[in-house]
């Protein structure tokens, strides 16, 4: 089983549910794995294997659309990648809010969506 990883993304955006979130925007950082099974995929060009550069454009792509809910984006990201590469198995992908706001909070508050697929 191969992982493909792209970690510690940093991303602005206007995503949220309140208006000053959408308003002033805020920080998201984001964090991918998406495995397959190498033995269906041998290691022989880009067109045989998952690629993070497309995978970076899929993400950068929908972070530039403003959404209320991080899992919607979350779910729609994995969507087109799943579209992008059929055989994936298995993609976990977590977004976080590095300015949450929440009175007196420090820290990141996101959510992980990890979604299993038979072929």
């Amino acid at each position: 089983m191969v992982t493909v990883r792209l970690h510690n993304l940093i991303f602005s955006g206007h995503h949220g549910v309140f208006k000053e979130e959408l308003a002033t925007g805020n920080t998201f950082e984001v964090h991918l794995d998406v495995l397959y099974d190498e033995k269906d995929h041998p290691f022989e060009s880009l067109d045989t294997i998952v690629n993070y550069v497309t995978l970076f454009a899929i993400i950068k792509q929908r972070m530039h659309q403003p959404s209320p809910l991080l899992e919607k984006i979350a779910d729609e990201i994995i969507g087109k990648i799943k579209l992008q590469y059929p055989f994936i198995r298995e993609v976990i992908l977590s977004i976080y809010k590095l300015q949450a706001p929440i009175g007196n909070f420090q820290g990141k508050a996101g959510m992980t969506l990890h979604k299993k697929f038979d072929s």
